[in-house]
C-alpha cells in the first residue's frame, strides 16, 4: 500500500472529522471563488458599457440613477429634459462635442427596454446586424440578441410596448400602433444586446397616440390607428401568417452592412432632425472631441447654470464601486476567517489522531517506514483535505453562481456565467495546498519524532 492509499485509509477511518474540515473548507473557498466570479463579471459589464462615454446629461436627480438608467439601463431614469434646453448639445456642429446621443426611454416589452434613439448608439456600441436592416421608418424596431432569443422574436414580427419598465399587462399600450421587428442584432456582450431601438418618433407617436386615447376614447385612438397604418403603407398589426411570410422575406436577403462612418453620419442627420421640435428626450449620451480644461469645466457649467444634470460616468461608477465594496469586502474577510477555522480544523483533527495512531507509527517505523515517510504521510493527509476542499468549494461557487446568474438576469437583463472559470482560481489552489500543508507541518513533525521503544514499551 502505497502513502496515498495509506493517508486516504486514515482519513476516512474518522469521517465525522473529515467531514466537519471539508465542509469548513469548501465554504470558505467557495466563498472567496464566489466573490471572485462576480466582482470579475459585473466590472466586466460595467467596462464594456462605458463605450467611450465622458458624460451623461439628463433630468436633476441622483446622479448615480442617471448613469445606471442611461448607460446600463438597470434603474428608473430621473425624468425628461424638453430638447429645446439640450440644442446646444446636440448641435452636431459643436465645437467640444463629438456626438451627443439622444435617448429616450419609459416603455418597455416583457421587461426589456425600448429606447427611441439615433444609429449613433449603435455605432456606439459597435452593432452588427444578423438579420434584417435598420430601422427607417416609425414604430420599426431593432432589438438585441438577447431579446431576441429570450422573447423568440423573429424579423416581421409585431408587439405593443408598455408603459413603465416592469412586466405588467394592465400597462400595455394596446391603443396604441404595435412596433415592427425588422433587424436582429449580432451579440456584442453589451447592453445592446438587450435593448430594443428605435427612432426617437416612435416613441414620441405611441405615446401621444395612449395620451390621445385617454382624452378622446379608445374607440376613436383605434380608428385613428389604423388611418396611420394605412398612411404609412405599414401593417403594424401583421397577421401570424403575414409576419412569417416576412420572416422568410428577410432571410432572402442578407443583413444590412454599414461602416461605421456611414452609421455616425447618418445619426448625426437623425440628430439634426430632433433640434427644431417641442418634444423631450431622457438622457443624452455625450463624447467629447478631445479633453481640455473647458470639456472639464462643461459639467459643472451644465449643473451650475441649466435645468439640466450632468454626471461623469468614471466617478459614478467609482462611487458605486466604493460602496458595494463594504459588503464585498466583509464577505472576504468572513471567507478568510471560515478558511482559517477550517485550516484549525485540520491541525486539531492531525494532531488529536497522533495519540490514537502512535502505536501504528511505531509498528511502521519497525517495518522499516523512515522517519521521512511519516512526515510525509501526515502531509500527504492535510493536501488532500485541502484539496478535496478546494475543489467542492470550486464547484459550489460555480453552482452558487449559475443559480444566482438566473436572478440577476431576470433583475437586470445582463447575462451572467456560472461557467466560466478565472486564473485567480489557481491561485486559490496554490492557498489551498498552503493551508493544507501548515496545518499538517505540526502533526507532522511529531510523527517524524516517534519515539520506537518508548511507544512499544508503553512508557
Amino acid at each position: 500500500m502505497n502513502l496515498l492509499q495509506l493517508s486516504w485509509k486514515n482519513l476516512i477511518n474518522k469521517p465525522l472529522s473529515m467531514l466537519l474540515s471539508l465542509v469548513l473548507f469548501a465554504l470558505g473557498v467557495g466563498l472567496i471563488s464566489l466573490l471572485l466570479i462576480l466582482n470579475k463579471q459585473m466590472q466586466e459589464q460595467f467596462d464594456k458599457n462605458l463605450a467611450g462615454i465622458d458624460l451623461v446629461v439628463g433630468a436633476k436627480g441622483s446622479p448615480l440613477q442617471l448613469i445606471l438608467a442611461g448607460m446600463y439601463h438597470i434603474d428608473a431614469p430621473t425624468g425628461n429634459v424638453p430638447i429645446q434646453s439640450a440644442k446646444a448639445l446636440m448641435n452636431p456642429k459643436h465645437p467640444l462635442i463629438k456626438r451627443a446621443i439622444p435617448l429616450s426611454m419609459g416603455d418597455s416589452h416583457q421587461g426589456y427596454r425600448i429606447v427611441g434613439t439615433t444609429y449613433e448608439l449603435v455605432d456606439l456600441y459597435n452593432g452588427k446586424m444578423a438579420q434584417g436592416n435598420l430601422w427607417k421608418e416609425n414604430l420599426e424596431v431593432n432589438i438585441g440578441a438577447t431579446v431576441a432569443d429570450k422573447l423568440h422574436l423573429h424579423i416581421g414580427d409585431t408587439f405593443y410596448g408598455s408603459h413603465g419598465l416592469v412586466i405588467d399587462e394592465n400597462l400595455v399600450h394596446d391603443d396604441a400602433p404595435k412596433f415592427k421587428v425588422v433587424g436582429i442584432f449580432k451579440p456584442t456582450g453589451s447592453v445592446l444586446d438587450q435593448l430594443i431601438l428605435t427612432n426617437t418618433q416612435s416613441v414620441w407617436e405611441v405615446h401621444a397616440s395612449h395620451d390621445h386615447e385617454g382624452e378622446e376614447g379608445h374607440e376613436h385612438a383605434e380608428g385613428e390607428a389604423h388611418d396611420h397604418d394605412d398612411h404609412d403603407s405599414h401593417d403594424h398589426t401583421t397577421s401570424e401568417g403575414d409576419a412569417h411570410k416576412e420572416h422568410n422575406h428577410n432571410h432572402d436577403h442578407p443583413a444590412q452592412d454599414i461602416t461605421s462612418e456611414e452609421l455616425a453620419a447618418a445619426g448625426a442627420i437623425q440628430r439634426q432632425a430632433l433640434l427644431d421640435t417641442e418634444e423631450s428626450i431622457t438622457t443624452l449620451l455625450v463624447q467629447f472631441k478631445a479633453r481640455n480644461y473647458r470639456t472639464l469645466n462643461m459639467q459643472r457649467q451644465i449643473n451650475e447654470n441649466t435645468e439640466m444634470q450632468a454626471a461623469t460616468p468614471a466617478i459614478e461608477i467609482n462611487r458605486l464601486h466604493s460602496m458595494m465594496g463594504t459588503g464585498t469586502d466583509a464577505l472576504r474577510t468572513l471567507a478568510y476567517v471560515i478558511v482559517f477555522v477550517s485550516g484549525l480544523s485540520i491541525f486539531i483533527s492531525l494532531f488529536s489522531s497522533l495519540k490514537d495512531r502512535k502505536y501504528e507509527l511505531a509498528l511502521m517505523r519497525v517495518m522499516g517506514s523512515s522517519p521521512s515517510k511519516l512526515f510525509f504521510l501526515i502531509i500527504l493527509e492535510g493536501l488532500i483535505l485541502a484539496v478535496l476542499g478546494f475543489i467542492i468549494g470550486i464547484l459550489l461557487s460555480h453552482v452558487g453562481m449559475s443559480i444566482l446568474s438566473n436572478y440577476l438576469e431576470d433583475a437586470y437583463r445582463y447575462s451572467f456565467s456560472g461557467w466560466a472559470f478565472l486564473k485567480e482560481e489557481w491561485y486559490l489552489l496554490a492557498g489551498a495546498l498552503g493551508i493544507g500543508f501548515l496545518a499538517a507541518i505540526i502533526p507532522a513533525l511529531q510523527a517524524r519524532k516517534t519515539d520506537i521503544s518508548r511507544t512499544l514499551s508503553g512508557v
